[in-house]
């Protein structure tokens, strides 16, 4: 089976907005720890655990304990998009009464495990696995621990036991965010290098100084090291876990507390904080804007394309761009399903597989079988009956599906009915098959557009801009509304792509910025910018956005 890479995207995107809507009502709550798992959690119960949301109890369900237990706002609003109780229960949160505390309680359904005092959940956990082999149960236990917790002695105690008894059942996700209640974790009780300064990313830029995996081998554990919002890293490290025989397994995950939030990103101050209302809406943007960038390889050395997918996957790419031309429906041909089958091993990263090619429901399954993640298809080529079926075909198989339209095409009425499921659509920007086009212009009305008429629809997708996008314009495309942008010459074309792609992501930044500041003066004024300009306090952001803010007249 694929990743199912947007049916996580979608649910983790959702869960978070949860967390900031009932951490904000509370006015009390975790929102920083809950987003740095947010990508984990997404994983576990849209991926990999096995439950049944109208029989919490289910003797054969997986178990998920979350030892950091003040993250429950993560928790609960992973349970309450699984189905295990109504989504608006997370308005509940905190209040007497309710089943969502400020800590997992066995009253709220799909809880495993009351975390309060941190330390617990791994001695825990390693019972419930030895419980379950005693039992002759073949259920999976996961368990999420945080960095500062990890302070506690029965922590490594528990890791003792686990190697000890050898609960290959057990695996455990190290929630690596650096910064525990009230600082960075280097500075308090180092995991890896004692950390000199404020500046965090210095642990991220050099693996020499990451110990922590080495403290756990020590212990005999099996050890993975991943960064914890890629999706794909998270579902590999996973699958080679539960392969893992003889000794637990722990994936070290890498994570930004607060991710997806700039102002609370990698800052102490978030740990603990319930977003102002008036803030609130601003950060359910800021979620919606998320964007990913997917470098077309066959813009680069047509006779090495496996390089060409190294370079993209070390230059850190959200996405493989995979065009796949017959020839007959463009003019050029690239390559088929053989080929995608071949570089498949090179990385986990997505495949994103573009069919340009005449009648794509006789031939889709063998993109799926060659490993494609998502599969885009023309409108031009489908009608309702056929895209109905390759839909099927697609949804049966983990697979993401997108649609795609020509530069003179507009959406046509029948994919209407598949507009709320639909995860990606491709609005092409030069016209397909030819190289060296520049973008055409009238493209930018169009995606406005067709963006609003998908919202009004219940489209959850992102939209994505391909053909002639590059530094010049990639801000004006996101500011259309594309979250996903194709760049060819403008990125795999370039000798440094991973410099280039840091500069892709940089204009990207800046054009999220100006739409936040934009929507901040609508709802509140001058006073609401400066509010929120106020709360990044890491790093130079807040220098940027004073200026953004005062070239668009509100500072």
């Amino acid at each position: 089976m694929a990743l199912n890479y947007y049916h996580i995207f979608k649910k983790v995107r959702e869960a978070r907005k949860l967390v900031i809507k009932g951490i904000t009502i509370a006015g009390s709550g975790h929102p920083g720890g809950s987003f740095s798992m947010a990508e984990i959690m997404g994983c576990m119960y849209f991926k990999f655990l096995k439950y049944d949301p109208k029989n919490p109890l289910w003797e054969d369900r997986d178990r998920l304990v979350l030892s950091k237990g003040h993250a429950s706002p993560g928790l609960f609003s992973n349970l309450a998009v699984a189905g295990f109780f109504d989504k608006s229960e997370l308005e509940t949160l905190r209040k007497f009464g309710s089943k969502l505390q400020g800590h997992p309680d066995f009253k709220c359904p799909g809880v495993e495990f009351c975390g309060g005092s941190l330390g617990l959940g791994l001695s825990f956990s390693t019972g419930m696995a030895l419980a379950a082999r005693i039992d002759g149960k073949n259920h999976h236990i996961y368990t999420i621990i945080g960095d500062g917790e990890s302070d506690e002695g029965q922590v490594w105690e528990a890791a003792m036991a686990a190697s000890k008894y050898q609960v290959d059942n057990l695996t455990v996700f190290l929630d690596r965010n650096f910064i525990q209640q009230d600082d960075y974790t280097e500075r308090i009780m180092p995991l890896d290098e004692e950390l000199v300064g404020d500046d965090i990313s210095e642990m991220w830029k050099n693996a020499a100084r990451w110990k922590v995996g080495d403290k756990w081998r020590s212990f005999g554990w099996n050890v993975l090291e991943i960064d914890g919002h890629r999706i794909e890293q998270i579902v590999k490290a996973v699958n080679s876990a539960l392969q893992t025989r003889g000794t637990p397994s722990i994936i070290v995950s890498r994570t930004i507390k607060g991710k997806s939030v700039e102002h609370m990103e990698d800052n102490p101050k978030w740990h603990g904080v319930a977003p102002n209302p008036q803030i609130s809406p601003i950060i359910n943007l800021e979620l919606d804007c998320q964007f990913l960038i997917s470098p077309s390889i066959i813009a680069g050395d047509m006779a090495n394309l496996e390089n060409e997918v190294k370079r993209a996957a070390l230059a850190r790419a959200d996405f493989i761009h995979l065009d796949v031309m017959d020839g007959v429906f463009v003019p050029n041909k690239t390559f088929d399903h053989e080929k995608i089958k071949q570089l498949r091993s090179i990385t986990p990263i997505p495949f994103d597989t573009h069919l340009m090619i005449t009648e794509p429901v006789k031939h889709v399954k063998n993109y799926v079988d060659a490993g494609s993640d998502i599969i885009t298809v023309h409108v031009e080529v489908c009608d309702e009956s056929s895209f109905g079926e390759i839909h099927d075909v697609l949804r049966s198989n983990d697979v993401s599906v997108g649609l795609a339209i020509n530069p003179d095409t507009e959406l046509p009425s029948w994919s209407e009915k598949f507009i709320p499921g639909l995860d990606q659509l491709i609005i092409m920007s030069v016209i397909p098959g030819k190289s060296g086009q520049k973008y055409i212009e009238p493209i930018h009305e169009k995606t406005q557009r067709i963006s609003k008429f998908l919202t009004e629809r219940g489209f959850e997708g992102l939209i994505e801009a391909d053909g002639g996008v590059d530094l010049n314009n990639i801000e004006s495309c996101f500011s259309d509304g594309a979250r996903i942008f194709v760049g060819g010459s403008a990125i795999i074309g370039q000798k440094d792509v991973r410099a280039t792609i840091v500069e892709f992501r940089k204009k990207l930044m800046h054009a999220r910025r100006k739409l936040l500041i934009h929507h901040a003066h609508t709802l509140g004024g001058n006073d609401l910018v400066n509010k929120w300009i106020d709360l990044h306090e890491v790093g130079k952001k807040k220098t940027e956005l004073l200026q953004i803010a005062k070239e668009a007249g509100f500072a």
